[in-house]
């Protein structure tokens, strides 16, 4: 079921993709700070004891709690143009109520900021967003919570073995900075952002539990085997002993092996399927396969503790849409959406499958954009050394009973339905970028949020609750904010642009007023001032028998969180294009690439979700509606100069 607040759980990686992580030249691993005195002047200090990658996280500031009257008044910025005056007033009323003097918000802000002050709270939403938005977060992982890369082609190496070995070595080389904690942080405009979530990267897997799941981080110096998934088959191999790690020609020798060991035919019960149940059925059917057999024990146990999976697909991908489609769900049986997961291809087309709950996408966009350059540049196997004979792969088996068979068939009906109710297609717009939008002195991000703003208005006559994420990893424990895009400029930009009444100059002027105002609100959220984690957090304060203030039961509260508009932006030489799933029943999974002369989006939609469409694939009717808006922007933008007092956008 998609929900409005609870179904944030695929939220958490939305703009926070934009990386303003820059590599030394001598380095692949090592970011380079673009502004140092930063650090200096907002207080932030290397602690000598701590290792590199973890050296600033202790001064790293706290989340700070938002003034109540700066995200109320926040908040109905953002419902104004969503409603009528009616609906408004009545909104207005229930902020009122709750922000005055003795009114239940100032009780609960004050509550908020207690919990904030207590000692060694370092982050006062971090634990309610990690249990609220993921680990009690009921519905499958997949579509519903995991995102997906799909890797630009390696031309050197156009098979499954070759490909794979080259992507595992710079997994080897990335790790073995990470888990030494040589590493070096990232930074956003020279200040170093919060590291903690990079533990669970590798060696870690989710667990069903019931009400909430779990998370483990598994011994790294233990657990030096990777888990391969062929022809729904699991295979170990270890790949790292001590100091030494396989090369590439070496492991490419034995994934041939387990490609060859695996055989022509499909495991019959394909376990790994159960990780894409609901997750009250996936605890129940773990339960299961464990009494099943002693023995199964340990096999989960070794899936589970494994650096990472890599599943051999064998398909062929050629189309863009095919490739998504393997990169974000594949068949489901050849999968284990538990643990981080590469995805490889027959023709050596690659991709990546991120489990959210554990980290959100910096992290997982750094390792692969570090990886494409290890290997483009040939360094991957730099530090490659094995002596002895090379370990042979393991075949891990289950010993199953009808009842777990019966969870497996249960789990491959309902994957299939759920997969077989979405659409999905992908748009690759190659008449410009980021170069030509930035000499029209506008933010590139933010003339696509208003390029999609306007597509969703011409096709639906309404405007549409977006939500754009924002990392706020300059805080400790820090993860993801909510820039809401629509605004009262939003609004008067995309309302005017097909008025043949209004000029392009004016037009032109109300993009640029829309552009600044989306970057004000998200330059405020990165901050710690949106609007959305406040009054969540202020929600939680409520103890058991006091009344839901009117402010949360208000019909405008449900319709400004009703994200129709699921987006974020990613963008990569190593990545071609990413996505996830929509997070409301009628809205759309809008992920989104701005290179410098192309725009690229994944765009998803569950199908029949919207009954004034019907059956029609809206997907595809919005990306038509992308193309013709970003057409029609361009050619608004470039018959006005731009003001000469406008400096050139830079972002």
């Amino acid at each position: 079921m998609l929900q409005n607040f609870a179904n944030l759980s695929k939220l958490g990686n939305r703009n926070l993709y934009k990386s303003n992580t820059i590599r030394n030249q001598n380095s692949f691993l090592t970011p380079k700070m673009t502004s140092a005195p930063s650090r200096k002047q907002s207080g932030i200090k290397e602690d000598p004891t701590a290792s590199r990658l973890m050296r600033f996280e202790a001064s790293l500031p706290s989340l700070p709690v938002p003034k109540l009257e700066q995200t109320t008044q926040k908040y109905l910025h953002t419902v104004r143009p969503l409603v009528d005056d009616a609906a408004f007033e009545k909104t207005k009323k229930a902020v009122a109520e709750f922000t005055k003097e003795n009114g239940q918000g100032r009780e609960l802000q004050k509550r908020l900021e207690a919990r904030a002050a207590q000692p060694g709270m370092k982050n006062w939403i971090a634990e309610w967003w990690d249990e609220y938005a993921y680990m009690s977060y009921r519905d499958p992982v997949a579509v519903y919570s995991n995102y997906a890369y799909m890797l630009r082609d390696d031309r050197l190496r156009r098979n499954a073995p070759a490909r794979a070995a080259a992507l595992l070595r710079g997994v080897l080389e990335f790790r073995k900075s990470l888990e030494s904690g040589d590493l070096e942080p990232e930074y956003s405009r020279g200040a170093p952002m919060a590291m903690t979530s990079y533990r669970m990267m590798f060696n870690s897997c989710r667990h069903p539990v019931k009400p909430n799941d779990t998370a483990t981080k598994f011994d790294p110096k233990t657990n030096n085997h990777v888990i391969f998934m062929r022809k729904n088959k699991f295979y170990e191999l270890e790949v790292v002993r001590g100091e030494e790690s396989l090369s590439s020609a070496q492991m490419e020798q034995q994934i041939a092996k387990i490609i060859q060991m695996a055989g022509e035919t499909n495991a019959k019960d394909p376990v790994g399927i159960l990780t894409s149940e609901n997750r009250d059925v996936w605890t129940e059917a773990r339960e299961a396969l464990l009494k099943a057999d002693p023995s199964n024990e340990n096999a989960l146990r070794r899936i589970e503790s494994g650096i990472i999976v890599f599943c051999l697909d064998d398909t062929k991908p050629i189309t863009r849409e095919e490739h998504a489609w393997g990169a974000w769900t594949g068949d489901g049986r050849n999968r284990f959406f538990d643990k981080q997961e590469f995805i490889v291809y027959e023709n050596g087309k690659a991709s990546y499958n991120g489990e959210h709950a554990v980290m959100d996408g910096t992290p997982t966009f750094r390792l692969n954009d570090t990886i494409g350059d290890l290997i483009a540049s040939g360094k991957h196997d730099a530090n490659a050394k094995w002596s002895g004979p090379l370990p042979e792969p393991k075949e891990i088996t289950f010993k199953l009973n009808d009842s777990v068979r019966k969870y497996i068939r249960n789990a491959e009906v309902a994957f299939d339905k759920l997969r077989g109710g979405q659409d999905l297609t992908t748009l690759h717009w190659d008449s410009y970028g980021k170069e030509l939008i930035k000499k029209f002195k506008v933010s590139p991000d933010s003339y696509v949020q208003m390029m999609m703003q306007l597509a969703y208005y011409r096709m639906h006559d309404k405007l549409g609750p977006c939500y754009e994420s924002t990392q706020v990893r300059k805080f400790q424990l820090g993860r993801t904010e909510v820039t809401r895009s629509v605004s009262n400029e939003a609004a008067a930009f995309v309302k005017s642009f097909d008025d043949p009444n209004i000029s392009n100059e004016k037009k032109a002027e109300l993009l640029r007023a829309a552009a600044v105002s989306h970057n004000s609100y998200m330059n405020e959220a990165a901050n710690g001032h949106g609007v959305d984690r406040h009054l969540l957090g202020l929600k939680k304060c409520l103890k058991d028998g006091e009344k839901l203030p009117e402010i949360y039961s208000d019909p405008s509260f449900g319709l400004s969180n009703h994200w129709v508009l699921s987006t974020s932006s990613l963008n990569s030489k190593h990545i071609s294009n990413w996505g996830y799933g929509e997070v409301v029943t009628d809205g759309f999974g809008l992920s989104y690439s701005v290179a410098d002369n192309q725009l690229c989006w994944m765009i998803t939609t569950l199908r029949n979700g919207d009954s004034k469409f019907g059956s029609r694939n809206r997907s595809e009717l919005l990306k038509a509606h992308l193309e013709d808006a970003a057409r029609d922007m361009r050619e608004l933008m470039e018959s006005v100069p731009p003001p000469a007092d406008v400096p050139r956008a830079k972002l």
